[in-house]
């Protein structure tokens, strides 16, 4: 039996609500999506309360919850939204093809982008990265987010959004790129190469 001693459901809006709801809204890049995520993790908190073994702090175990609502909700509104333009490409460089020579190497040098542990506690930094995510396809910030940030295996991403995983790498190398541009031109200030 699990140890709800230290548990008090009435508080965890309170202690945890703003929290969780900046993580479903990071991942799911829509605000009535996020509430939605945050609403169904606390009612299956409330039902689940009885398994918390106390082995982890009480945010852990809420976000460990939420991290599966977020993807329930994703292969929900995957299933409800149209799959056009979704399916396998023939060529996964895509509109990045000029970024790369004849022999698949970078056409352009990278830009030096310095100490990275640095600049993530840079507000700048987060703020270009904000800007970039929000300006990337709906979905395509989701599948980068699930599994880049909450380190969603790619095997689950493919079957829970019913993709392949050819379509995932495409997916998720377009979103890498269109990132890295983007991250070019609003936090380094550079133009970002024409690719």
């Amino acid at each position: 039996m699990g140890d709800t001693e230290g548990l008090d459901p009435h508080a965890w809006l309170d202690r945890h609500g703003g929290y969780l709801f900046r993580y479903a809204m990071a991942v799911l890049r829509d605000r009535q999506l996020a509430e939605d995520a945050v609403q169904e993790c606390l009612l299956a908190a409330l039902q689940a309360r009885t398994g918390f073994s106390g082995q982890s702090s009480e945010r852990t175990w809420l976000t460990g919850i939420l991290k599966h609502k977020i993807v329930d909700i994703v292969r929900r509104d995957s299933r409800e939204s149209s799959t056009e333009g979704l399916g396998d490409a023939e060529d996964p460089y895509g509109e990045f093809n000029a970024c790369f020579d004849a022999t698949g190497h970078w056409a352009a040098r990278l830009t030096e982008w310095g100490d990275p542990e640095r600049h993530l506690e840079s507000k700048q930094f987060w703020r270009a990265l904000q800007f970039c995510l929000d300006n990337m396809p709906r979905r395509l910030a989701q599948l980068f987010m699930l599994r880049e940030v909450v380190g969603t295996d790619s095997a689950a991403i493919c079957q829970e959004m019913g993709i392949s995983p050819t379509n995932l790498w495409t997916q998720l190398y377009r979103g890498r790129m269109s990132l890295r541009l983007c991250l070019e031109k609003h936090w380094l200030g550079r133009e970002a190469p024409a690719c």
